[in-house]
């Protein structure tokens, strides 16, 4: 406790010695006064880490003592003490942001708990989060060793998540990069699975789990028609971290009643994972079914203009084809400022689907725009860049105006992104899609060993454009590079945010119900 410094104001401030002397032999530094007006002198001159402050006083009130004290030292913590119990003086104490509240008659032990509180809970906090996670960290190893299914896969990564967001919390550099270290452990493990994985699970050799192509069907279809208008929420491009962030500003007007993860498929790229998502298909079969509404990688076109028309014809598919459906795609603000302006007239509506593609665009400005690049260096700091957008958008507005009615919320997403780091050469035709997460062309030359290969893309129900097509995926944090501009290529594009290759950020991605509370 050395250095803290304590101001204690009561006007019986002679029978607080025992108290006094029971912190300073704790190691408090601690100087009394007896009226409001030496307090504010005694701050004004001297740099005190918390004050404890008596409510009823002769001349200034507590009340007002304190309003004075944080018009001069507005974080400095003030524990307001009082005889009485009344509620209207409690919330004018609240109000005026005090950090604690203590009823008279106190006990020294209360006046230490107060202290450790307020001024130790950060090191108290720190100390309890770096052991939890030396233990952890040890179980996630042994836990990672033995995976086998993807509800463990599930599982692992929300606790790494978990431990992430905890270890935001806190100064500690070190543990993060273990964590990180982890992290790309884990990620390795799990392009693994996938690749051992994925080609059985549509050759029906092994039963599929939930992906993009069956979530409307399996986790969203069986709440429609029921009486309730359904709000389903797209935004595109949301890690089951940035969910996580934004998670406890909606807790403040509903109420989470369920929380899933679920896959995205391959390449988790919008104009595949997002298509499959309201077609209720794999991007083969939209083909097939929508020969002149898919666009192929070389096409102009938009390739995400038809999402309407595939969702209402899967839910004819599925036999809700008699539900009133409306559906909104947002891609800048003026638009989310109108459609939260309509709010209410869009209860009369059976499922209410809104797209909203600010992550996406977030991502994609991180490599575009230095001054992103800079606001997101890390995972971290692109964590709070999104907490940040979410607490001032339309997006919050229009969830904050359903809090009230009797609706269902539902807030997925069609993929993630990754923080790429490490290139990887690749050759190919001049033709080849340029993302840099995935490749679908012929005559291709890469390392094996950076991607997960598909001789056929027809094979995981993808189209191609000729017979001889490949289709291969960067897994971990990989990104494709052309040894002919490799330098331009490594420097633009190391440390941004990228999609459609294999990785947890990439594909276990969250759908999650709330309801009014």
């Amino acid at each position: 406790m050395d250095n803290v410094k304590v101001l204690w104001v009561d006007d019986e401030v002679d029978l607080l010695k025992p108290h006094v002397m029971f912190l300073e032999e704790k190691g408090y530094s601690v100087d009394t006064v007896n009226n409001g007006q030496d307090a504010l002198e005694m701050i004004e001159e001297e740099r005190y880490d918390i004050v404890f402050l008596d409510e009823n006083m002769p001349g200034w009130s507590g009340l007002e003592t304190l309003g004075r004290i944080k018009k001069i030292a507005q974080n400095l913590p003030v524990v307001m003490i009082t005889k009485s119990e009344e509620e209207s003086i409690m919330e004018d104490a609240i109000g005026s942001q005090i950090s604690d509240y203590l009823i008279k008659p106190v006990n020294p032990k209360q006046i230490l708990l107060s202290l450790k509180k307020n001024l130790d809970t950060r090191r108290l906090v720190s100390e309890k989060t770096t052991m939890n996670y030396q233990q952890e960290f040890r179980q996630i190893g042994m836990d990672l060793s033995s995976i086998d299914n993807l509800e463990e896969w599930f599982e692992i990564y929300q606790r790494l998540i978990y431990w992430e967001l905890e270890l935001d919390r806190i100064q500690d550099d070190g543990l993060r990069e273990v964590l990180s270290t982890q992290k790309e452990e884990a990620n390795k493990l799990f392009g693994e699975y996938i690749e051992d994985s994925y080609e059985g699970w549509f050759s029906g050799k092994e039963t599929p789990p939930i992906m993009s192509n069956t979530v409307f069907h399996k986790r969203i279809a069986p709440r429609l028609g029921k009486g309730k208008p359904v709000f389903l929420f797209v935004i595109d491009n949301l890690r089951w971290d940035q969910w996580k962030v934004i998670q406890p500003d909606l807790e403040q007007e509903l109420r989470v009643t369920e929380e899933d993860p679920y896959l995205s498929i391959l390449p988790t790229a919008t104009h595949y994972a997002r298509n499959s998502f309201f077609a209720g298909l794999m991007p083969l079969e939209i083909k097939k079914r929508f020969p002149q509404k898919w666009m192929e990688e070389g096409d102009d076109e938009g390739k995400n203009m038809f999402e309407e028309d595939f969702l209402l014809d899967q839910m004819r598919r599925i036999g809700l084809g008699d539900l009133k459906v409306a559906y909104h795609k947002i891609t800048n603000l003026n638009a989310g400022k109108k459609l939260a302006d309509r709010t209410t007239q869009l209860l009369q509506n059976d499922l209410v689907v809104i797209v909203y593609n600010f992550v996406d665009m977030l991502s994609h400005s991180k490599t575009e725009m230095e001054v992103i690049r800079e606001l997101a260096d890390n995972d971290k700091a692109y964590r709070s860049l999104t907490q940040s957008w979410f607490r001032n958008s339309p997006l919050w507005e229009i969830m904050r105006q359903l809090s009230g009615k009797n609706v269902e919320i539902a807030v997925t997403t069609d993929h993630g992104t990754i923080n790429v780091t490490e290139p990887t050469k690749i050759v190919g035709e001049r033709n080849l899609n340029t993302n840099l997460r995935y490749k679908i062309g012929r005559n291709m030359t890469y390392s094996h060993r950076d991607v997960f290969e598909v001789r056929d893309p027809e094979a995981i129900h993808l189209p191609k454009q000729s017979l001889s097509d490949v289709a291969v995926f960067a897994k971990e944090d990989y990104f494709f590079a052309y040894p002919n501009n490799f330098n331009h290529y490594v420097k633009y594009y190391r440390n941004t945010y990228q999609h459609g290759g294999l990785s947890l950020e990439e594909m276990i991605i969250p759908i999650v119900w709330l309801a009014p509370r």
